[in-house]
């Protein structure tokens, strides 16, 4: 048990969740975090796709009716202290989906934004967000998490 708190205070853990919509904030995630041009594994801030070693919960796309529990299930995963990241327009307002609606029938399966399921820490719009955009948001949660510890 001292190795995992030790190795949780002395590393930020990102952990991705896709939660609809066209994959592009996804990629610019993954190519921010992992991609050797931005290098974040050298101030060890690293990705992982286990709720348990999670510090930063990463949400991009729009929360669906169908996806919306299994978030709300990841977020309770995550032990304390987390913060969540809203990625993109569809993570932070629904994006184009949200207002989809007529002969597409697709508006009722959108619920909208990640905080209407899950508390939001930091919020970052763009369709999508640049890699440089993602690593200052997650730079400005860090000492929020730091408060926390």
């Amino acid at each position: 048990m001292m190795l995992k708190e030790t190795s949780r205070k002395n590393a930020v853990h990102i952990m991705l969740v896709y939660t609809g919509g066209c994959n592009g904030c996804d990629i610019e995630v993954v190519n921010a975090v992992l991609s050797p041009f931005y290098d974040l594994e050298q101030y060890k801030v690293m990705l992982t796709w286990n709720p348990r070693e999670a510090d930063i919960l990463a949400v991009t796309g729009p929360v669906t009716k169908k996806i919306a529990p299994a978030l709300k299930e990841i977020y309770d995963a995550i032990p304390e202290p987390k913060l969540v990241a809203a990625i993109g327009a569809c993570a932070t307002v629904g994006g184009p989906y949200a207002n989809l609606g007529g002969d597409l029938g697709s508006s009722d399966q959108i619920i909208g934004g990640v905080e209407k399921v899950i508390p939001v820490d930091a919020k970052l719009p763009g369709c999508p967000p640049r890699p440089e955009d993602i690593l200052q948001v997650v730079a400005s949660v860090i000492p929020l998490l730091a408060e926390k510890r």
